[in-house]
């Protein structure tokens, strides 16, 4: 059998018998830095180093987009619900608010209207009606503003005081029809 080639950076084999010298590495030389141009030349800058950016998945991009489509179709269905549902959304807010107002309507009288006057929860509420009707009793003369008015009691026959916390005080001074 013959002997293993020498492997780099190994020192040669000795042969038998002889001491082994102790191995000290291929002959170093000392650093002298990075290499200088020759003179008068510009000193050269180093190339950058370039970052290998992380492959990104496909289904990675697949997924972000399919959440987003999912959020933006949510967001439309949402709105043209709301606006086009006739059970619901802005249907149900306009006959909420139509509800008001017209109950506010034959509860609020204007000076001129005709009123039946019924005591629902101990308290007045004047309903409006028209001036022909049999259950017609009484004709609003006069709104007086502020808390604590008093009507003339010469020219007028019932009146209703209203305090509310939203709107201004006032007396609704009545007349027999």
């Amino acid at each position: 059998m013959s002997a293993p080639p020498p492997y780099q950076n190994q020192p040669p084999q000795q042969p038998y018998g002889q001491p082994q010298q102790p191995y000290s590495g291929p002959p170093q030389q000392p650093y002298a830095g990075p290499p200088q141009p020759p003179y008068g030349q510009p000193p050269q800058q180093p190339a950058p180093v370039q970052r290998q950016q992380p492959q990104r998945s496909p289904l990675r991009g697949l997924i972000t987009a399919v959440i987003l489509l999912a959020v933006l179709g949510g967001g439309a269905w949402y709105v043209w619900d709301y606006n086009t549902n006739p059970n619901g959304g802005k249907a149900k807010k306009e006959a909420a608010r139509d509800a008001r107002n017209a109950e506010r309507k034959t509860h609020d009288p204007q000076v001129g209207d005709c009123v039946k006057v019924e005591h629902s929860n101990g308290e007045p509420l004047p309903t409006i009606v028209d001036c022909n009707s049999p259950s017609a009793q009484y004709k609003l003369g006069e709104r007086l503003l502020g808390a604590g008015r008093k009507c003339d009691s010469a020219s007028y026959d019932y009146s209703i005081q209203f305090t509310s916390n939203r709107r201004t005080d006032y007396t609704m001074c009545f007349t027999k029809v």
